[in-house]
């Protein structure tokens, strides 16, 4: 078996470079025009689009497993420039079903013979997935949907989990630092989250504990499983029916208000990561429907996920600074999950949340103001400031998301304000406050003592200075090499001053040979001082997804 698995494991390998070495050696080429020397190139938008085209055709032709990459990278603007995600984003799990006789048999060897423990099975799949697919069935005369796991999936995904384990260090060397340090843990976390995703016990158990969070919530409805009937392999729920969540003229006929159901669906999801710390993880709108009385209904638990008590924690405390509109709360918020650097410009990555929240709740956005932070995040970011730890992947993934959906229900959705109202009802806000004000107590205490403590230890520092017995010791840091890059200016200006001087005087005074080699050295010199001015400039890794986000405003302004 595992022969089996490393041969088919090297032929796809084969064929996965196949379809990525030219996208490879298009991102080789931007770091180095030559490959092994010479500048980068800035790749404009419309190039990335193409690239994410070819990119997201490859994806599809390589199968289950790739389509499934696709979609966990679309989760990761800290690994893929801003097209790339908007393109993998259109990544539907959507393949066409197996043939009933192979599916057949993975029924049959979980449950036993269909016809004895179904009353009636429809062998057209009504949906079907790169890992899975789904049956209508009755048993003792209600109707149940049966998700079977694809035949076969099992040795297709441990050859390509291979391959992209193999691979990880090959891409590595064709992207930069900031990107390699997301990009590092990547194969681990996929190989992770799709093995959870192909296991239906795990899936059934997360299904059932999110359904009891809601149990009590009637705008909520998730289908009850079918233990008798369910297995690692195949999965029997309940059939809720209802219509599909984007649908929006349907659901105008049937006279629904689809910015409540977009508020509905914000506040499940909050529920679900504040407060219960176990969520639905694909929010796509092939996985949520709507009843005719407007309770949202969620299918496919398949990729779900659970988030501890601290980044809940952190969470809450990002929702309630952007809430409360603080952007020092907000970043400390991002340093203390591990989103964003701490060396980050606070100056500059403050005036883009800013922006965030201004475009986030609908404000004008003047252009010039626009264009100043876009020249900020130019001049002063050097190093990647955005990361994005893989505990939090599947959080983003939801809220970008959910965002689309809500969006779709109504352009007009204001995210901030139901997430501002919900945290408000549960009493998060009121916590800061208090905790805002413990915190100042705690401040003017510190302040109190150190009124007490000041005046001796100046006295004694003055009377230091007044015996001469005062010394001051200052280290400056230069973790950019500034001093180094200026020293090696003046020595290259030195050395011009002298070359010219030289061949000026061989020239009156000595032969013509002479001369001329002096000014060949002043001509080298002068090459070298011109390129130390004309050195590499601005974001080496930005945050390209934030400064493309920024230019797109800017001109549909």
């Amino acid at each position: 078996m595992v022969t089996l698995v490393n041969l088919r494991a090297y032929r796809r390998f084969f064929v996965v470079a196949w379809h990525f070495l030219p996208l490879l050696l298009s991102y080789a080429r931007d770091r180095r025009r030559f490959f092994l020397f010479g500048g980068s190139r800035r790749v404009d938008s419309e190039t990335r689009i193409e690239r994410a085209n070819t990119l997201l055709s490859s994806l599809l032709t390589l199968g289950p497993t790739f389509i499934k990459l696709g979609q966990l990278l679309s989760t990761r603007p800290d690994i893929l420039p801003p097209e790339y995600v908007d393109e993998l984003s259109k990544l539907q799990d959507e393949v066409p079903p197996a043939d009933w006789d192979a599916a057949k048999e993975v029924v049959e060897a979980e449950l036993g013979p269909v016809d004895e423990r179904f009353d009636s099975f429809d062998t057209d799949a009504i949906s079907g997935a790169s890992l899975g697919q789904v049956y209508d069935a009755q048993i003792d005369g209600q109707r149940v949907a049966v998700k079977v796991r694809r035949p076969g999936i099992e040795e297709l995904v441990a050859a390509d989990l291979r391959v992209i384990r193999w691979s990880v260090p090959i891409l590595m060397q064709f992207i930069g630092q900031a990107r390699a340090f997301s990009l590092e843990n990547l194969a681990d976390e996929f190989a992770k989250t799709i093995r959870e995703e192909m296991n239906y016990d795990r899936e059934a158990t997360m299904l059932t504990e999110i359904r009891e969070n809601f149990a009590d919530d009637p705008d909520v409805a998730i289908p009850a499983v079918v233990e008798s009937h369910s297995g690692p392999r195949v999965l029997t729920m309940e059939y809720v029916g209802g219509t599909k969540i984007n649908d929006v003229e349907t659901l105008d006929r049937k006279g629904l208000d689809r910015y409540e159901l977009a508020e509905t669906l914000q506040r499940a999801y909050l529920q679900m990561i504040i407060e219960d710390g176990v969520f639905h993880a694909d929010p796509h709108p092939g996985n949520l429907a709507v009843q005719d009385d407007g309770t949202v209904v969620f299918y496919d638990f398949g990729m779900s996920g659970r988030v501890d008590s601290f980044i809940q924690e952190k969470i809450v405390d990002f929702y309630v600074a952007v809430a409360n509109q603080d952007i020092d709360a907000i970043l400390d918020a991002l340093i203390e999950m591990g989103t964003l650097s701490p060396d980050a410009d606070r100056a500059v990555m403050g005036d883009v949340m800013e922006l965030a929240i201004q475009d986030a709740r609908g404000e004008d956005i003047e252009t010039y103001r626009v264009q100043q932070i876009v020249s900020q995040v130019e001049d002063t970011i050097y190093e990647f400031p955005l990361r994005l730890p893989s505990n939090l992947a599947l959080v983003l993934r939801v809220a970008t998301v959910v965002e689309g959906v809500c969006v779709t229900l109504d352009p007009d959705f204001d995210f901030i304000s139901v997430a501002t109202d919900y945290l408000t009802e549960q009493g998060y806000r009121e916590e800061s406050i208090r905790q805002f004000f413990e915190e100042a107590g705690d401040q003017v205490q510190a302040s109190a003592q150190s009124v007490v403590r000041v005046p001796p230890k100046l006295e004694r520092t003055l009377d230091r200075i007044d015996r001469d017995d005062m010394y001051v010791r200052v280290d400056v840091e230069d973790g950019n090499d500034v001093f180094a890059l200026l020293a090696k200016r003046l020595v290259y200006g030195m050395l011009l001053s002298f070359s010219l001087l030289t061949a000026g005087l061989l020239f009156a005074f000595s032969t013509l040979q002479a001369a001329v080699a002096a000014g060949v050295l002043a001509l080298v010199t002068a090459g070298l001082l011109y390129r130390s001015f004309r050195g590499r400039r601005g974001i080496r890794a930005t945050p390209q997804f934030t400064r493309q986000n920024l230019r797109e405003r800017e001109e549909r302004e």
